[in-house]
């Protein structure tokens, strides 16, 4: 028997650039062409390197994002792309967006071995070398070729293998052994160190910040590469990982905001030797709720900074275009102007185009549509709102013709997200016909699969969700195992985990059920001057508790840990929960260790380690809860 054919259209959404989708290139070509050539008019201005912006507007499932992948694709040899998503917490903006950006640079660019820093190292680094050489040669030398003479032998071959192809730097630098390598990028670090300095001086966290960035691309092991990563995103490390990678340890106190941006200007500065960067933003749609309005003042002071000091960039917001609209009206005049120096508006495609995208979509598993759908199948499909939904329409049909599933009814509102807004906004109400129940703030967070663990506090597990007590729509299910896999994929990469995003993400969640139980009260504790994890202080009729997250290192930890039990002694009718991500270093320092005991052997305490399926459930969780916002 031959096994039946994957389904050509049960994979309409693209989540990010870095995504491999089938690409029709005659859909929206004139606008994919406009971001082209603003890239060209940031590359030919020489003399400023000033960023430019862009908006890019639609509605859900127009196909922001499957642009976006194009520019990728069309892009990542010459250019560098990075993608941030919404932030959620108004305290941290620039290092959300400097935590998603690290996270980007280490995508690999396509058919090449390496991520796109190895890339922007490469380059920039030979342009930096030939342009020190030039800078050396004054009128008074016999000639460049008397000064190269002058060069060292590391320098002459860094020069000839550099000339041949940039990406020597990786391939060519360690085929004479271990010591040599090292030494070449010594002598790398110093040519960098003293461009820099020549050029942009010696202030703040920018020497060191370079010196972090050729220590990553200098590096073949994987765990090193890790480290050096975590060092870069501003965490601190433990005293014998620094010590291993060669970096001065970050100081606790140091500013995460001012320490972003300044790491996104050493980027785009080092980019002038490169190509202009691609910044976009994504996924923004939740920053027009209405509890979010202090956020959004935040994100647009944070583009304005963007704008102001990072230099050769293109920065691309991807919204709604009532959104977009929203927005104006809390962004400063300024960044008003220059995100929106050009907007592009993606409009519903033809029948015409609509159609051969379904047919370049079957086409890949050899399937004629003419063969599988009537002329009314292909009149009914067409007449969608959205490509997206187009494709949701085929596939449901390709599903009845192959399986017999029968045909979902024809909604009003026909769009993946209100499909999902609607099956969530139903949710909700029975979440508030449940309100009674609700004697933790556990409860009201598990309430659609109450089999959750104790050991899962705030997590809803996604590997069983027939099992839940409220029916979910299978476009909800498919959409749990569509970012499952992603995460799954994403777990075990360069990701920048922070304290300041998770308290974020809960207390987004806090501000979701708030809307629906109008009972909670969302404080912080304070106990003096002392430093504490990151943590809501959560306050329901019933019960209270403190929710926190602490990731950081060994040395740290110590310190917080033992205020936050502090305060559990002197909160005895508030539960206390500490959360930490088990990719962190496990805690082995005594004070540590006894801390923690002291925190899981208290009645109302208890510490858990983040485990994948633990992290992968919480991060499915938060985009869900904030569409059954939106839905209500």
């Amino acid at each position: 028997m031959t096994p039946p054919k994957i389904n050509p259209f049960s994979n309409s959404r693209v989540d990010t650039p870095f995504q491999n989708h089938i690409d029709l290139d005659e859909i929206f070509y004139e606008e994919f062409e406009r971001l082209k050539s603003i890239i060209t008019d940031i590359k030919n201005d020489q003399e400023n390197h000033q960023s430019k912006g862009a908006v890019v507007t639609g509605e859900a499932g127009t196909g922001k994002t499957h642009l976006m992948m194009r520019l990728a694709k069309n892009r990542l040899k010459q250019n560098r792309l990075l993608f941030i998503r919404q932030p959620n917490n108004l305290n941290s903006v620039l290092y959300h967006i400097y935590s998603r950006v690290l996270e980007s640079f280490v995508e690999k660019v396509p058919n090449s071995a390496y991520c796109q820093l190895e890339h922007l190292l490469a380059t920039s680094f030979f342009k930096i070398i030939r342009e020190s050489f030039l800078e050396f040669h004054d009128d008074k030398s016999t000639g460049i070729l008397d000064y190269f003479r002058k060069l060292t032998d590391k320098d002459k071959y860094l020069v000839k293998i550099l000339s041949a192809d940039p990406l020597n730097l990786y391939r060519k630098l360690g085929e004479d052994g271990a010591r040599n390598k090292r030494e070449y990028w010594q002598r790398i670090e110093t040519i960098i160190d003293d461009w820099w300095k020549r050029n942009h001086g010696d202030v703040g966290y920018s020497t060191i910040l370079l010196k972090g960035i050729v220590k990553f691309c200098s590096y073949s092991d994987a765990n090193k590469k890790k480290l050096v990563g975590k060092w870069l995103s501003g965490n601190e490390l433990e005293k014998r990982e620094s010590e291993s990678i060669g970096l001065k340890n970050w100081c606790d106190d140091d500013n995460k905001e001012a320490f972003s941006l300044e790491a996104m200007t050493v980027f785009g500065k080092l980019s002038i030797m490169d190509e202009p960067l691609i910044i976009i933003f994504d996924q923004l749609e939740g920053l027009g709720l209405e509890y979010n309005q202090n956020l959004l003042h935040s994100f647009g002071d944070a583009i304005k900074e963007l704008f102001t000091y990072v230099p050769n960039s293109l920065i691309i917001l991807n919204l709604f275009s009532e959104r977009w609209e929203y927005f104006k009206e809390f962004f400063d005049g300024s960044v008003v102007g220059r995100v929106s120096q050009c907007q592009i508006v993606l409009n519903q495609p033809s029948p015409d185009k609509l159609k051969r995208i379904l047919a370049a979509k079957a086409q890949a598993q050899r399937i004629d549509i003419e063969q599988i759908f009537t002329l009314e199948d292909l009149e009914d499909i067409l007449s969608q709102n959205s490509i997206r939904e187009v494709l949701n329409r085929a596939s449901h049909y390709y599903r009845f013709k192959t399986q017999g599933i029968p045909l979902p009814a024809i909604r009003q509102v026909k769009s993946f997200e209100d499909e999902v807004k609607e099956q969530l906004n139903s949710i909700n109400e029975q979440i508030k016909s449940l309100t009674d129940e609700f004697k933790e703030f556990k409860n009201a967070l598990i309430a659609a699969q109450p089999e959750l663990q104790q050991s899962q506090l705030l997590m809803a597990q996604t590997t069983q969700p027939v099992e839940a007590r409220i029916s979910v729509n299978s476009l909800i299910i498919d959409y749990i195992q569509i970012e499952k896999e992603r995460l799954e994929e994403e777990y075990e990469t360069l990701i920048v985990i922070s304290d300041s995003d998770d308290i974020g993400k809960l207390l987004t969640v806090t501000d979701v059920f708030n809307t629906l139980l109008k009972n909670m009260t969302i404080d912080r504790l304070k106990l003096g001057n002392r430093k504490l994890p990151e943590h809501l202080f959560i306050k329901m009729p019933a019960q209270s508790f403190v929710i926190g997250f602490l990731h950081g290192s060994d040395a740290g930890f110590s310190s917080r840990i033992k205020n936050f039990n502090e305060l559990l002694i002197n909160h005895p009718n508030v539960y206390f929960t500490l959360f930490r991500d088990i990719r962190e270093s496990i805690i082995t320092g005594k004070v540590g260790k006894a801390e923690i005991d002291k925190l899981n052997q208290a009645p109302n305490g208890q510490f858990i380690y983040m485990d994948k399926e633990d992290r992968l459930a919480f991060e499915i969780f938060f985009p869900l809860l904030l569409l059954s916002v939106k839905a209500s």
